[in-house]
C-alpha cells in the first residue's frame, strides 16, 4: 500500500505523512549522499541504498522515535523528513531533527511550516514537556528556523564537532510548551511565526 495519500500532520505548506520505502527510497538515498545536504548532518560516511532500505525497515519499530515525511502540499512532492527522537517518556522530552533534502524548497518557509505542524503534535497529542534540538554553529538557517519556533539557546559545546577537517562549537537549543503556546497561537491565525 502507498503512503502517498495519507496525511498525518497538516501544516499551512507542508503535510508530514509516514515515509513509503516504495516511492521515498530513491530521494532519500539521494539526499543523504549530497554534499550540500550532508554538510548539516550529522552523517558522515557514504550511504548505500541498502543501509537506507535497512533504515527504511527498522523505522517505526520503536515508541522512542517519530520520523516523518515532509511532503510540499501543493505539488505533493517529498521534500524532507522531520522527526522526534530519544524521546524519553518518564522525563517528557524528546530531541527533534529535520531536513529538507530538496534545496528547491530551501530558505522558503517549508522547514519552520513542518517544524510548527511537528512541535503541535509533540505538545498537544504527545504531550510532551520540553523538545531539544542541535546544530553545527555554522548552519545559520538551522538555527535561526529554531528561534523562530520558540527555541532557546541553552548552550554551546565548544569544537565539539568535526566537519571538513575542521572542529565546530555545537549549538544547543530547547523548547518548553509555555514558551512556544504564544508562537503557535500566532502560527495557527497567520501561518507565520513572525
Amino acid at each position: 500500500m502507498s503512503e502517498q495519500g495519507v496525511v498525518f500532520l497538516e501544516g499551512f505548506k507542508t503535510i508530514l505523512r509516514p515515509f513509503d520505502k516504495s516511492t521515498d527510497l530513491e530521494p532519500v538515498t539521494r539526499w543523504i549522499n549530497d554534499p550540500d545536504v550532508r554538510r548539516f548532518l550529522k552523517s558522515y560516511m557514504p550511504k548505500s541504498r541498502r543501509q537506507e532500505e535497512e533504515w527504511f525497515d527498522r523505522h517505526g519499530t520503536n515508541d522512542s522515535d517519530v520520523t516523518l515525511a515532509v511532503v510540499e502540499k501543493e505539488g505533493g512532492q517529498l521534500i524532507g523528513s522531520m522527526g522526534l527522537h530519544r524521546i524519553i517518556w518518564r522525563e517528557r522530552r524528546a530531541t527533534t531533527g529535520a531536513m529538507i533534502g530538496d534545496k528547491r524548497f530551501w530558505g522558503k518557509g517549508f522547514g519552520t511550516d513542518a517544524k510548527m505542524a511537528l512541535l503541535e503534535y509533540a505538545f498537544h497529542e504527545l504531550n510532551l514537556y520540553k523538545i531539544c534540538s542541535s546544530a553545527y554553529s555554522f548552519n545559520k538557517r538551522s538555527i535561526a528556523y529554531s528561534l523562530h519556533c520558540g527555541y532557546q539557546v541553552e548552550g554551546i559545546r565548544r569544537r565539539h564537532l568535526i566537519h571538513a577537517g575542521r572542529y565546530w562549537d555545537q549549538v544547543e537549543l530547547g523548547l518548553f510548551k509555555s514558551e512556544w503556546l504564544p508562537i503557535w497561537r500566532r502560527w495557527k491565525k497567520t501561518g507565520s511565526v513572525k
